[in-house]
C-alpha cells in the first residue's frame, strides 16, 4: 500500500514538472516568436522608410515637373491634350506594371525563390518574354489605332481638331513607352521581392527629369508642346529601363526573354493578372471615366484636376505606394510559411501607420489647399483663377486621402494569398459608384464633382475589401484600436487648430511675391507638424510602440 501510495505521488510530481516544462517551452516558442516578429517589423520600417525616401525623392523631383509644366503651358488646350494622351499608356503601365501584373507577380516569384533558384530564373526569362511581346503588340496596335482610342477617352475634342489632333500625335509617340515601362515593372517585382527596395523606388525620378529637359530642351524647338513633352515620356521609358540592368546582373536576374506558353509559373500569374486587372486599376480606371466627362467641359478643367491630383498624390505616393511596396513580399512570405496570425498582425501594422500619417494628411491637404496651389503653381500661365478652380477639385481627393491608402495595404491581403478574383469584383462596384456620382456631381459641381466622386469611391472600394478580408479571419484587428484612433484624432484635432490660427486670406496669398508665400507656407507646415506630433508624443504614441507584437496586438 505505501509502494501504491508512493508511485502515486511520484507520477503526480512528474506530471507537474511536465506541465512546468511544457509551460516552459510555450513561454520559450512565444518569446522566440515575438522577437521574430519585433524584428520583421523593424525591418519592415527600414524598407518602408528607404522607399518612402526614394519616393520623397520622386515626388519632389515630379513637383518641380508640375511646377514648370505649369508656369509653361499653364491649364491651356496643349496641356489638356497631353494629359489625356498621357492617360491612356499610364492606365495600361498599371495593367501590364506595376498594377496587376506586379500583384501577380510577387506572389508567385516569391514562393520560386523560396524552393527553387534555377526556376525562378526561368520564370523570369519566360515572363520578360511573354510581357515584352505582349506590350509590344498593344504599343503597335495603339499607334496604328491612336485617332479611336483618343475618340473613346476623350469624345469631347472631336470638337476641337486642334486639340483632338494634338492628343493623337502625342498618344503615338508615347505608346511605345508601355513596352518600355512593363520590363521595368517586372524588373522593380524582382528587386523588390529580393529586398532590393530603393532602386525601383528612385526609378521614377528618371521620368521627371527627362520631362524637365524635354521642356527646357525641346518645347522651345517643337511647333507643339504636347508632342515635345510626348517625346520626353518616350525616351525615359528607355533610361528608365536601362537603369535597372546593373542591379539585374548582379543579383543574377538579368532576364534572357524566351517563349514558353506552358510554363506553370507564367500560366498561374498571367491567370491572377485577369481578374487583378480590374482591382487594382481601379483608380486609373475611375480616373479615365471622369476625363471621358471632363472632356465635355470647359478648356482647362482637365488640367485643373490633374495638377490637384499631384498633389493628393503626394502623400498617397511617398507613404502609401512605398508601404504597399514593402507589405506585399511581406505577406506573401507569411501566407508560404503558414502563418495567419503573423499574417493579420503584419496587416494590422500597416493600417495603424496608414492612420499615423493620411489622416493628418487629409486635414492638411484639406486646409492647405489655396496655400499649396499658390505657393507651387501660380505664377506665369497659372492664374487666381486656375487656383480657385484646382483648390475645389484638390478639397474633394483629400477627403478620399485615407481610402486610397486603404486600398493600397489591403488589398494585397488579398493578393498574397493569390486571390485575385474578389478584390476584382469589389473594384466593380466601386467603378460603378464612381460613375453614378461623377453622372450625378458632374451637373452641379463640374470637375470638382468629378474628384469627389472618385473619393467616396476609394472610402466604397477600402471598405468593402475590411469588411470581406475580417469576415473571412484573415485579417483580425488586434487590440487597442479604439483608444488609438482617438489620440490620433485629437492629436490632428491640434494640428487643425494649428494650422487655421496661422492661415490668411486667399486673396493676400495672391498678393505676396514667392520668398513670402514660400516663408509663410513652411512655417504653417512646421507649425501643423509639430503640433500633430507633440499631441501623439504627450497621448502616449510612440514609434517604438507601432511594432508587430504577438498575442496582445500592436502595443499603443
Amino acid at each position: 500500500m505505501q509502494i501504491f501510495q508512493i508511485i502515486v505521488k511520484l507520477r503526480a510530481h512528474i506530471y507537474s514538472l511536465s506541465g512546468v516544462s511544457f509551460s516552459l517551452v510555450r513561454w520559450r516558442d512565444s518569446a522566440v516568436l515575438a522577437t521574430k516578429q519585433i524584428r520583421m517589423s523593424k525591418a519592415l520600417l527600414k524598407s518602408t522608410a528607404v522607399v518612402s525616401i526614394m519616393t520623397f525623392i520622386s515626388r519632389i523631383s515630379g513637383l518641380v515637373r508640375d511646377v514648370v509644366m505649369a508656369n509653361i503651358l499653364g491649364p491651356g488646350a496643349l496641356a489638356d491634350a497631353f494629359f489625356v494622351a498621357f492617360r491612356i499608356p499610364n492606365f495600361l503601365r498599371r495593367i501590364f506594371g506595376e498594377g496587376a501584373f506586379s500583384q501577380a507577380f510577387v506572389p508567385v516569384f516569391s514562393e520560386l525563390t523560396e524552393n527553387n533558384t534555377a526556376e525562378a530564373r526561368r520564370f523570369v526569362n519566360v515572363t520578360a518574354g511573354m510581357l515584352g511581346g505582349i506590350t509590344l503588340l498593344l504599343s503597335i496596335l495603339g499607334i496604328i489605332f491612336a485617332p479611336f482610342v483618343v475618340t473613346v477617352f476623350a469624345p469631347g475634342y472631336l470638337d476641337e481638331p486642334a486639340k483632338f489632333d494634338a492628343t493623337v500625335n502625342s498618344l503615338r509617340i508615347m505608346f511605345p513607352y508601355l513596352f518600355c515601362i512593363s520590363l521595368v515593372a517586372m524588373s522593380a517585382g524582382v528587386l523588390n521581392t529580393l529586398n532590393r527596395f530603393a532602386v525601383p523606388a528612385v526609378t521614377p525620378v528618371l521620368l521627371n527629369v527627362c520631362l524637365i529637359v524635354a521642356m527646357w530642351l525641346l518645347v522651345p524647338r517643337m511647333s507643339n508642346a504636347a508632342q515635345a513633352l510626348a517625346v520626353g515620356v518616350l525616351i525615359a521609358g528607355i533610361v528608365q529601363l536601362l537603369f535597372q540592368v546593373p542591379s539585374l546582373v548582379r543579383l543574377g536576374y538579368f532576364p534572357r526573354p524566351a517563349i514558353d506558353r506552358h510554363n506553370p509559373a507564367v500560366q498561374k500569374v498571367f491567370g491572377l493578372m485577369l481578374p487583378a486587372i480590374f482591382s487594382v486599376s481601379v483608380a486609373q480606371v475611375n480616373m479615365l471615366v471622369n476625363t471621358f466627362l471632363a472632356s465635355f467641359l470647359v478648356t482647362g478643367s482637365i488640367s485643373w484636376l490633374y495638377f490637384s491630383d499631384r498633389l493628393m498624390e503626394f502623400p498617397v505616393g511617398v507613404f502609401g505606394i512605398a508601404l504597399a511596396t514593402v507589405v506585399l513580399p511581406g505577406l506573401s512570405k507569411q501566407h508560404i510559411s503558414g502563418s495567419p496570425e503573423s499574417f493579420s498582425a503584419m496587416m494590422d501594422w500597416a493600417l495603424r501607420w496608414v492612420v499615423v500619417i493620411a489622416l493628418p494628411a487629409t486635414f492638411a491637404l484639406y486646409l492647405l489647399a489655396v496655400p499649396l496651389l499658390t505657393t507651387i503653381f501660380q505664377y506665369n500661365a497659372f492664374s487666381v483663377h486656375d487656383v480657385e478652380m484646382s483648390a475645389t477639385a484638390l478639397r474633394a481627393f483629400a477627403v478620399g486621402v485615407c481610402g486610397f491608402i486603404f486600398v493600397k495595404v489591403l488589398a494585397p491581403g488579398f493578393f498574397a494569398r493569390q486571390d485575385t478574383k474578389t478584390p476584382m469584383k469589389i473594384a466593380v462596384v466601386a467603378v460603378l459608384v464612381n460613375v453614378i456620382l461623377s453622372i450625378i456631381l458632374v451637373r452641379s459641381m463640374a470637375h470638382t464633382g468629378l474628384a469627389l466622386a472618385i473619393s467616396i469611391a476609394a472610402w466604397v472600394n477600402a471598405a468593402l475589401l475590411f469588411i470581406v478580408l475580417w469576415r473571412r479571419g484573415v485579417f483580425m484587428p488586434q487590440s487597442g484600436w479604439l483608444w488609438f484612433l482617438t489620440r490620433v484624432g485629437l492629436s490632428v484635432l491640434a494640428m487643425c487648430v494649428a494650422l487655421q490660427l496661422l492661415n490668411q486670406a486667399d486673396v493676400l496669398w495672391f498678393e505676396q511675391d514667392v520668398w513670402q508665400r514660400v516663408r509663410r507656407l513652411s512655417v504653417m507646415v512646421m507649425a501643423g507638424a509639430a503640433a500633430y506630433f507633440a499631441g501623439l508624443l504627450l497621448l502616449g504614441i510612440r514609434p517604438q510602440q507601432l511594432l508587430l507584437q504577438t498575442g496582445g496586438g500592436t502595443s499603443t
